[in-house]
């Protein structure tokens, strides 16, 4: 009777050879509980549901657990007629696969149990915060590398500035210089292409088409400004150049793109200031104020096209862009400053040379000239991946007021009280508007993640 109810639960009847149940096949010719009954002793009591009838061939299937089962002694004869297996389906059974999957989740979940109480024996270095010390000193390291980049870009600027102003001084040919200049910065580029001190860039023939118009630009605009640093003071031509914000919103505006009030007032400011420094200039000249002027609408339309056109080039960063930008504008410039000056460049070199103690002097200025124009525009475009933008906008401004300083120290113009407070109030306004773009800029971003998610 015990060895029944322990079988009972592993017994089926035949319509589960439809499933997918390893069965144990046992074709029986008599009665089956014949086959469970003790070599002697008394009769068996009856089974419900199974075949009586002798005679009759029955399947009994047994359900196969997933654990191999232990190996038996094949049963002495005197205990009764022997089974043997004549099929096992490769599938087991769905409730074991059950079964065993929550088997495996247990001991996973164990598992993970076991790594976690490991794991909170180990210190989590990314989770913890840091020591006050250690904030400390990521903060004066990132102190250190922002004076760093700006402190570097500032000094390129000025000594460019006041190099440049020297030249001009004793030979006044700002075609030429410009030049020079921009071949001093295709010269450099390509040794740091060939030492591959900087990666070279992929470029094709639908990249340089793209880039003639920036280039174009970018020409004009060099030239301007030389030209004005030619006929006015350093400072003098600063100032005019701060007002470019008012020429970006203007033309950004013709070109379909759109800033707020509060834009359009921060430019308010700069004009303002732009035009007491100009009518209280000692220095003032018509020639230096258009040059400045058209200087700001060469940059201003580079920055735009340049958006436009080179949009699908996002792969060359801005050191190997400006580098090319530099070579295809000497094309553009060159020939144009030999129609326009080269007659006049002999006599020019004989006078700068005899205006100088030495020639290696003169030499020296336009070296310098050309090697800290490129050199100020690299840091500038470095700095630009170093910092923010809104940290860029604000430096740029403070910029021009180390330059301003500087060069009026260096070569002791004289400045007017009126003078300096529309050079203060324009350069205000630049700082007001790189804070108004920089919040627009802001708020286009956060609509725009507002919409993606």
């Amino acid at each position: 009777m015990l060895a029944l109810h322990a079988l009972h639960p592993l017994i089926c009847t035949s319509h589960v050879l439809h499933s997918t149940t390893p069965v144990v096949r046992i074709p029986t010719t008599q009665n089956l509980s014949s086959y469970l009954a003790p070599a002697s002793g008394p009769d068996p009591p009856k089974i419900t549901g199974w075949p009586s009838s002798a005679g009759r061939t029955s399947t009994l299937l047994l359900r196969i657990p997933r654990a191999a089962a232990v190996p038996q002694q094949p049963p002495d004869e005197a205990e009764g007629p022997k089974s043997y297996l004549t099929e096992i389906p490769a599938s087991f059974p769905r409730e074991d696969e059950n079964q065993l999957a929550e088997l495996d989740e247990n001991e996973k979940d164990g598992k993970d149990e076991d790594q976690k109480s490991s794991n909170l024996d180990r210190p989590n270095y990314h989770d913890q915060p840091l020591a006050a010390d250690e904030q400390a000193e990521i903060k004066s390291n990132s102190a250190v590398k922002l004076a760093a980049v700006f402190g570097l870009w500032y000094f390129q600027n000025v000594i460019f500035n006041i190099f440049n102003k020297k030249t001009l001084n004793v030979f006044p040919y700002p075609w030429l210089l410009a030049s020079f200049q921009l071949l001093v910065g295709s010269l450099w580029m390509a040794g740091l292409w060939a030492s591959k001190l900087q990666p070279y860039p992929r470029v094709n023939r639908k990249f340089f088409l793209a880039l003639l118009g920036p280039a174009l630009f970018h020409t004009i605009g060099h030239i301007s400004a030389c030209i004005s640093f030619s006929k006015v003071a350093v400072s003098f031509t600063h100032v005019i150049k701060a007002s470019e914000p008012a020429f970006s919103v203007v033309f950004s505006a013709l070109h379909g793109q759109f800033y707020p009030i509060h834009v359009w007032l921060s430019v308010v400011p700069i004009v303002a200031g732009c035009g007491l420094a100009a009518v209280t200039e000692v220095s003032f000249n018509t020639q230096g104020l258009w040059g400045a002027l058209i200087s700001n609408v060469g940059f201003v339309l580079r920055n735009i096209y340049s958006k436009q056109s080179l949009y699908e080039f996002k792969h060359i960063d801005g050191l190997n862009l400006y580098g090319w930008i530099s070579i295809v504008s000497l094309f553009y410039l060159l020939p144009i400053a030999v129609l326009i000056e080269g007659r006049h460049w002999p006599q020019g070199f004989g006078t700068a040379l005899a205006s100088v103690s030495s020639p290696w002097t003169f030499y020296t200025w336009i070296l310098l000239s050309g090697v800290f124009y490129h050199l100020y525009n690299q840091s500038s475009y470095e700095a630009l991946d170093e910092i923010s933008p809104l940290t860029f906008s604000v430096g740029n401004t403070m910029k021009r007021v180390v330059v301003i300083i500087a060069s009026v120290i260096a070569f002791r113009n004289p400045v007017r009280p009126l003078n300096a407070l529309g050079s203060a109030i324009a350069i205000f306004g630049t700082f007001l508007y790189s804070q108004a773009t920089a919040l627009e800029s802001s708020k286009k971003k956060k609509g725009i993640t507002k919409k993606n998610t």
